[in-house]
């Protein structure tokens, strides 16, 4: 078997191989842009071929930006499109294409990959783990009243939810100019957001509100004006569906969530991509009214380089660890002690007896502190060799904010 690099004349074998690995067939070309595809940059992917050429496998990876607790951008390969035909599964292909894509980006100077999971089972064993999780929150319109905030106002400090702005509905094709400049200072402030790339609003090349799909756009603009928040949503069978929800301000998302709430002649209403612990279910005058369904992982973390990527984030208290780090796909190991000061952390190799045996995989959940060490460990995944190590653990990988992804890719 051969794996290559491909090129600009492999796409449409590419795109047909990717296709025939999931039993679909490429779309129709649509005009002006939308197929998810466009957006791949050839010499980012991989062809596997049989000794006779043919092809049977592919992976790709995207140029991304993440952002890391601390609002520290790196640089983060979106691995994507990676597929084996029915024909050569369980022969190794997936396996050998991973090893591949990994030593590239490796000698690429990566220090940490992405992907989201089409199966949970399968990139657990490249080094993977889930870091960031989603959920769909839908509110049937007769309960859809908000509470009225509880928390007593002062002097310059306006009541949880409080909203000085406006809210103004235009159609996708007239402010995909705001949607890309909102959505970039959204993803700088947000751990565990990716960039974006202009050639992706360009080409039209995603999910909404990205793709040519008809979408309503309700932009929430500031005082002064200025947009700060957006939601894309559309509305079919009596059921409005947000698609996503773009601000870091709780009083933006109150005001966008209060208008898809309060929408006329609509059942029911669904907000996709909420954050798992995102107050708007509190904000419901009737806490029941708000059912939380597909409660499931996104954004999946894989660290190529431990104490580059280590250093490379924020941090908010003091403390030192030692991670005793077992990479098995890549047959390393490493032990490492981390030293946190005043928001920075040094990671060096030591001797020293560990605090917490972990797995890749296992440092990938936690390092955009969405997974709690302590969950893991009481799972049953990280071992903690001395009392108090996964409660220092928690409070050292914390972020300052839960981190969330919205982008698909």
């Amino acid at each position: 078997m051969e794996i290559r690099s491909t090129t600009d004349k492999d796409l449409d074998v590419f795109v047909d191989t990717v296709h025939a690995a999931f039993g679909r067939f490429p779309e129709t070309p649509v005009e002006g842009g939308g197929l998810w595809w466009s957006a791949l940059e050839m010499d980012r992917c991989l062809l596997a071929l049989t000794a006779d050429g043919r092809p049977v496998g592919t992976a790709a990876t995207h140029p991304f930006e993440l952002t890391l607790p601390g609002e520290t951008l790196v640089p983060a390969p979106g691995v994507t499109a990676v597929g084996v035909l029915p024909s050569h599964r369980r022969q190794g292909v997936l396996s050998a294409m991973m090893r591949h894509k990994l030593a590239e980006l490796r000698a690429r100077g990566e220090l940490l990959s992405v992907l989201l999971a089409s199966e949970a089972p399968i990139y657990g064993r490249f080094g993977y783990g889930p870091a960031t999780y989603m959920a769909r929150l839908t509110v049937p319109r007769h309960k859809a009243a908000l509470a009225v905030p509880r928390a007593r106002t002062v002097a310059g400090d306006p009541a949880a939810g409080s909203d000085n702005g406006s809210v103004e509905v235009l159609r996708r094709a007239e402010c995909g100019e705001i949607l890309e400049e909102v959505y970039d200072r959204y993803r700088r402030a947000q751990p565990g957001a990716l960039s974006r790339p202009h050639r992706w609003w360009a080409l039209r090349a995603g999910q909404p509100p990205i793709s040519p799909a008809p979408r309503h756009i309700a932009v929430h603009r500031d005082a002064d004006g200025v947009p700060d928040g957006y939601a894309s949503y559309s509305v079919e069978s009596g059921t409005l569906t947000v698609d996503e929800t773009i601000t870091t301000d709780d009083a933006v998302f109150t005001a966008l969530a209060r208008f898809a709430l309060g929408h006329d002649l609509v059942s029911q209403i669904v907000f996709q991509h909420v954050p798992p612990d995102h107050p708007v279910r509190w904000q419901l005058a009737d806490f029941r009214a708000g059912e939380v369904s597909d409660d499931m992982d996104w954004l999946w973390v894989r660290l190529l380089d431990v104490p580059r990527a280590l250093t490379a984030r924020g941090w908010f208290m003091d403390g030192d660890l030692v991670l005793d780090i077992d990479d098995p796909f890549l047959g390393e190991h490493g032990r490492y002690l981390l030293t946190v000061r005043d928001g920075k952390a040094d990671c060096v190799p030591t001797d020293r007896e560990p605090d917490l045996s972990l797995d890749v995989s296992d440092l990938g959940s936690v390092y955009l502190g969405g997974t709690a060490p302590s969950t893991l460990v009481r799972a049953g995944h990280i071992r903690a060799h001395r009392p108090g190590a996964a409660t220092l653990a928690d409070a050292l990988f914390r972020a300052e904010r839960p981190p969330h992804c919205l982008h698909w890719f």
